[in-house]
């Protein structure tokens, strides 16, 4: 399944993008997340960037599904499975991917090892 969403007034499509995994800490930044401040949206959460609507995407729930690595010499990363996570912080332009998992989130669809896989969300 395909998400559409608007860019300078033009449609786009995103099929597949970059997930990326930080093992050093959970999404949200240190300090208050710019969606619910210092509130406690347990271990399913995701920091979004401008790709999929940044701070407007506050509060909205991915479906996640690995597709496949983004390095071509490590094959079957993927688990098969699916995450529903909820956006609960905002990652401003340069981040590394498209969508920044906690690591309990990023462990149900991808190998921990592989840190960043490409995706398919809803």
């Amino acid at each position: 399944m395909e998400f559409f969403f608007s860019s300078r007034g033009k449609a786009q499509t995103l099929a597949e993008l970059d997930i990326v995994m930080n093992r050093s800490r959970e999404p949200t930044c240190a300090g208050a997340s710019a969606c619910y401040g210092y509130q406690d949206k347990g271990v399913m959460i995701a920091v979004a960037s401008d790709a999929i609507g940044g701070k407007a995407a506050c509060g909205r729930n991915y479906k996640v599904t690995c597709t496949g690595s983004t390095n071509q010499g490590v094959p079957r990363l993927c688990t098969g499975k699916s995450v529903v996570v909820t956006i609960v912080d905002y990652c401003p332009p340069g981040c590394r991917g498209t969508i920044d998992l906690s690591q309990d989130a990023f462990a149900i669809i991808a190998d921990h090892n592989a840190g960043k896989v490409n995706i398919e969300y809803t």
